[in-house]
């Protein structure tokens, strides 16, 4: 199962200079928020619209160490994955470019997945 993550490309970047990926969120929330394929334009226009520099990482679930909790934090209704560590980057299969559009929202049609 493929989950994603939204982040800004300097954090990426500078996590390749190590084995793991650790967000600010890991450090204030106690896990790393990801979304499904489905669910990541709602997320990525609700929190990050106009913003840029940023990427997605293509996460293959199973290859993640930490443990992967789908959960509903925020009564939405749906059930999100959350990364309870450091993301092992050998888990990611990806990144993909994650560029607004003109009125700054997100759409999964804009994205290049590359060959």
């Amino acid at each position: 199962m493929i989950i994603l993550h939204i982040t800004q490309r300097v954090s990426w970047q500078a996590a390749q200079t190590g084995d793991y990926y650790h967000a600010d969120s890991l450090r204030t929330e106690g896990f790393i928020h990801c979304s499904l394929p489905s669910q990541v334009v709602s997320v990525a226009n609700a929190l990050y619209r106009g913003q840029r520099g940023l990427v997605l990482l293509v996460i293959v679930a199973e290859r993640v160490e930490a443990e992967v909790r789908y959960e509903d934090c925020y009564a939405t209704g749906q059930q999100f994955p959350h990364i309870y560590g450091p993301l092992n980057l050998d888990a990611v299969l990806k990144t993909v470019e994650f560029v607004p559009r003109e009125d700054g929202t997100f759409t999964l049609a804009d994205v290049d997945w590359g060959a």
